[in-house]
């Protein structure tokens, strides 16, 4: 495949600006053998069918002017642009330049994606190329100058600081973007330094402040020195007064002490003679006790006997009671007795008269057989009843469990949706929000609305839900899809216009495209491994897959397995796939519509993210319709079973009276035969009472013997009962008489015993008093060594020395108090005064010493600072001048040219500078304002408020803005129009011919792949037409003046 234009030899090469393409030459190059290209200085149209390599120029120009593989989207490796089947490729690009123009060749291959690189046929490196082609300023990463086909839409997302910055490269003074770059980093510096110095004020400010509150803790410092001097000196001063005070104390509890024994001694002699008297009455005493002591036993043994006998005649005594008691009941018996005959012979001759009333009334038996036959019939009627009830009960436990079940298949689809919708509100909340104000207002609009796609997708296998989601990018995923367009705009105003949400929203093709015939069936393809279409893999909605199938072709995409992969090379030369997948790789195939030659690209599979949470909707349809018709049933049963429970009800009620007249008619019918059988059993029950009558008068005569045998017994029991009450009286009379002896004694002992305790606590006290008063002597004693040697030791004088003081010592010990509690007194005085000078050490006068140093070093640093932070801002000053001034009127420039771009088209658009705040410079940005329709508002350029087409336009006369400042050597933009309606298309081809034609203009290449008929061309462009096929020239085969003779002559022979 050739493709190829010969240069022109009328062409001035004095034309051309610095850095434009001269010349660009391809091998192996995508779908180019070899092909030579020779751009004009001005307009360049490059025109050609999809397929012929028109793109294939663009990525020639900006790899072989060192840029990276990510400007063109189209693959991630340099070696996937070798033409397939060829082991390299290259591109030769001629930039004019006046000293001599620049060749810049790049040799790519495919083994191991490497570049060979050379500069005015010289090897050198790629950065050597990048700083050429810098230094020629050329940027083909920037979108201000180089906009490939896959870019476009990219530009309308560049924020406002991003725009600012592409267009100071691209048309500004070189050393705008510098300039820009300097005062950030100036403004950066500016706020560390600001910083910087408010710490440093601050720090010196408190730092003053803390030394003018030292200044005072200074003066209260020597106050307190003196206030602890005075406790110091009294502290020594107290342990002397405490010595000399304990000293006295221990002489005088010595002279106490000996008095104390001297009394001791005398009261021991007068205690004598009273201890023996009542020892000799202890001995006369112990002997009565033991008397006592068995008279008290015999006296308990007496007693025991005595309660042993009362016990005997209580016992006696019970017995007759109940004697008399079966007396009693014997007689009571026989009254009740005489009692129930006369009651049974009266109860006799009331049934006799009764059963001569009864012998006269008709037989009830016919009336008792019809009362049978109803309640028969009633039984069968409950029974069938019954029946139908227990049926429906059956049925409705039925229905409960599946209604059950049911539910609780649908609550567990509902959970796999909500789980889509919480993924999609963490990776886009405003369509989440969109989808909740839907939900509540879908009654507004008129056609279906769909939900965005990704929810109503349902994947038929979640193992195939990557393919799709790799198929149909983000932004479709989660747009929302309507019947109707006017719906659409409705729903977009609301959300977009009032809400501010960025949501994406699409309208259905008005011809259904979801059912659709693929171009080949997919048996004809198994062969290669493909086993079905995308369209077959997933359901949606009606709307969404006619979408999907039109924009998408989902059902004209097949996917295959490994076989597909191992037979790739066979695989793309299969006619009427563009696009298909195998198992983890997406391939795009592009065929030429001339040499039928192919060239692919292909990237991998990712994993999915969202549909592989699947939901079957039509199975969710049917569910929910089991679930109604369950429902109703049970209406339906639970209505019949209340008509059964009302018909059971009256049966009952009519059974209980037809029961109640039969048990009537029943008790008529037996009551002569109950009378008859009442008066027999009664007549028995009477012969039997007089046949067993009871004998009172023999019962009367054997109570009488039996209680005089128990008196007999109680006789004997009294007898003895007495010998031991008696026995017992003479026991304590004796018993007595001991007492009474043994306490004469006992008062005696007494009397003695308190006359000598009152001695005897005397004598106690005194030992007591001798004790505590020689035990008080040796503590002081101890106390007195031990207050000597403190008092020594804080005094710092020799243990051994003499007790007497040095006269520095008396000296200062003279001036305060001699007495312990004066010494208290003012110590606890002196103390409280130094402990109000809290906080204070000897540290306080070196830390203010220190600060009055550290403050004037402060102050040198902070002056220092200011005035660095001065120069900065006068830095700051002077670079924003050099910067915002020529920024503004470029700006300006480009605004002038954008708005009268925007006015020759009926609609309106502005281009300002937009800073938030002056002073923030990394903050500013360039905001293009445009608005197409006369009823609305200017709007900020974005990715998500104008459409396709609205974005393309303003994008184009953004740049044509930029063309005639003329910094940068040339501009590429690769089919910006294709978005565009024909209107628009004419309008904005017009002023790119007016605009780029200019003699002051730089180079511009405009690729398209059709044109509108009539439009108006002009002599500086140049035309590049590229064609590809089977009978293409080589290059060098080329004549322009051949090709047009021989058209000219076609058509005079036409």
């Amino acid at each position: 495949m050739f493709g190829a234009s010969q240069p022109d030899g009328t062409r001035e090469e004095g034309r051309f600006v610095e850095g434009s393409i001269v010349r660009i030459a391809m091998k192996n190059f995508l779908t180019y053998d070899f092909s030579e290209v020779y751009p004009g200085p001005h307009l360049n149209m490059i025109v050609g069918a999809n397929g012929t390599g028109k793109s294939s120029i663009v990525c020639a120009i900006c790899l072989g002017l060192a840029g990276k593989t990510a400007i063109l989207s189209r693959g991630d490796k340099v070696g996937l642009y070798v033409k397939r089947g060829c082991h390299k490729g290259s591109i030769e690009i001629e930039l004019y330049k006046s000293g001599g123009n620049v060749v810049i060749n790049r040799e790519i291959h495919v083994e191991n994606n490497q570049s060979l690189w050379m500069l005015n046929r010289r090897h050198c490196n790629q950065k050597t190329v990048e700083e050429e082609v810098k230094a020629l300023c050329i940027q083909v990463s920037n979108l201000c100058q180089f906009l490939p086909q896959e870019k476009v839409g990219e530009f309308a997302k560049m924020s406002k600081i991003e725009l600012l910055e592409a267009t100071e490269k691209s048309v500004g003074p070189p050393e705008m973007y510098e300039y820009h770059c300097e005062l950030k980093n100036f403004r950066n510096k500016e706020r560390e330094l600001e910083n910087v110095v408010k710490e440093k004020a601050s720090f010196l400010e408190k730092a003053k402040q803390r030394n003018e509150r030292n200044k005072h803790d200074v003066n209260r410092y020597y106050e307190k020195k003196r206030h602890l001097d005075v406790i110091e000196m009294l502290e020594k001063k107290k342990p002397w007064v405490e010595y000399e005070t304990t000293r006295k104390e221990a002489e005088s509890v010595k002279r106490e002490l000996n008095e104390t024994k001297n009394h001791l001694t005398t009261l021991k002699q007068a205690q004598l003679p009273m201890v023996e008297k009542i020892q000799e009455i202890d001995n006369q005493l112990k002997p009565m006790e033991a008397q006592i002591k068995e008279k008290t036993a015999a006296i308990k043994d007496a007693s025991l006997k005595c309660k042993q006998k009362q016990d005997q005649l209580d016992r006696k005594n019970k017995e007759i009671d109940d004697i008399k008691q079966t007396l009693t009941l014997k007689q009571t018996e026989e009254e009740d007795h005489q009692k129930r005959i006369s009651n049974t012979k009266r109860t006799i001759e009331d049934l006799k008269a009764e059963l001569a009333k009864v012998g006269d009334k008709p037989d009830v038996t016919p009336q008792i057989n019809d009362v049978n036959v109803k309640l028969r019939h009633i039984q069968e009627e409950r029974a069938k009843i019954e029946g139908e009830k227990a049926d429906l009960r059956r049925e409705k436990d039925n229905l409960v469990a599946e209604s059950r079940m049911l539910e609780k298949k649908l609550n567990d689809m509902n959970n796999m949706m909500n789980a889509k919708e919480e993924k999609l509100r963490g990776r886009h909340r405003d369509t989440y929000t969109a989808i909740q104000w839907l939900r509540q207002n879908r009654h507004q609009f008129i056609g279906n609305v769909h939900e965005p796609m990704m929810l109503v997708i349902n994947m038929r296998d979640h193992h195939s839900a990557k393919y799709v989601e790799t198929h149909i990018p983000f932004h479709d995923l989660r747009a929302f899809v309507f019947q109707r367009k006017d719906d659409m705009e409705k729903f977009m105003t609301e959300i977009r216009d009032k809400m501010n949400l960025r949501v994406n929203s699409i309208c259905a093709p008005e011809e259904s495209w979801s059912r659709r015939s693929p171009s080949r069936n997919i048996e004809s393809l198994r062969r290669f491994g493909f086993f079905n279409y995308l369209r077959e893999m997933f359901d949606a909605p009606e709307e969404v897959m006619s979408y999907l199938c039109q924009q998408y072709r989902v059902h004209d995409v097949p996917v295959g397995n490994d076989q597909t992969k191992a037979m790739i090379k066979t695989v793309i030369e299969e006619p009427y796939l563009k696009v298909f997948y195998t198992t983890e790789e997406r391939y795009t195939v592009k065929k030429s519509f001339y040499s039928k030659n192919i060239s692919t690209s292909n990237s991998a599979v990712h994993a999915s993210q969202y549909l592989t949470i699947t939901v079957d909707a039509e199975a969710k349809r049917q569910l929910e319709q089991q679930l109604k018709a369950c429902q109703t049933r049970l209406r339906d049963i639970d209505e019949r079973m209340k008509v059964l429970q009302k018909e059971g009800t009256a049966m009952d009620r009519r059974e209980n009276e037809l029961l109640t007249e039969k048990k009537r008619l029943f008790e008529l019918k037996g009551k002569k035969r109950q009378l008859e059988q009442k008066i027999s059993t009664k007549q028995d029950s009477l012969m039997q009472m007089e046949q067993n009558p009871i004998d009172l008068k023999m019962i009367v005569e054997d109570t009488k013997e039996k209680i005089a045998a128990v008196n007999h017994q109680k006789v004997s029991v009294v007898a003895a009962f007495v010998t031991q009450m008696k026995l017992r009286a003479k026991l304590t009379m004796d018993k007595v008489y001991l007492a009474l002896e043994m306490a004469g004694l006992t008062a005696e002992k007494t009397k003695l015993e308190h006359d000598c305790r009152e001695g005897a606590s005397e004598l106690k006290s005194t030992d007591q008093k001798c004790r505590q008063l020689d035990q008080k002597r040796r503590q002081l004693t101890e106390q007195c060594k031990g207050l000597l040697k403190r008092a020594k030791s804080i005094c710092r004088m020799q243990s051994d020395t003499s007790e007497t003081l040095p006269e520095d010592l008396r000296n200062a010990f003279s001036k305060l108090p001699n007495t312990l509690e004066e010494i208290d007194v003012m110590l606890n005085e002196e103390r409280s005064r130094a402990e109000c000078f809290t906080g204070l050490s000897e540290s306080v006068v070196d830390e203010y010493n220190r600060r009055e140093q550290e403050i004037k070093h402060l102050e040198k640093e902070l002056e220092d600072k200011s005035n660095a932070l001065n120069a900065y801002r006068q830095n700051i000053s002077e670079a924003k001048e050099r910067w915002l001034n020529p920024l503004k009127q470029l700006v300006e420039q480009i605004n002038g040219k954008f708005s009268d771009f925007f006015r020759s088209m009926q609609c309106a658009g502005e281009v300002d500078l937009h800073s938030e705040n002056e002073e923030e410079y990394d903050k500013y940005g360039i905001r293009i304002r445009v608005k197409f329709h006369s009823s609305t508002q200017l709007h900020e350029l974005t990715a998500y408020h104008q459409s396709g087409g609205e974005r393309s336009v303003s994008t184009m006369l953004y740049l044509m803005s930029l063309q005639e400042l003329n910094r940068c050597p040339f501009r590429v933009v690769d089919e910006i129009n294709q978005g565009m309606d024909p209107v628009n298309e004419r309008r904005v081809f017009d002023i790119v011919v007016r605009t780029a034609c200019k003699e002051t203009t730089s180079q511009y290449f405009f690729i398209t792949p059709k044109l509108l008929q009539n439009l108006e061309y002009a002599d500086e462009m140049t035309v590049l037409c590229v064609h590809n096929g089977p009978y293409m020239l080589p290059p060098y085969q080329w004549n322009e003046k051949s090709f047009t003779r021989h058209c000219l002559q076609r058509k005079a022979r036409a």
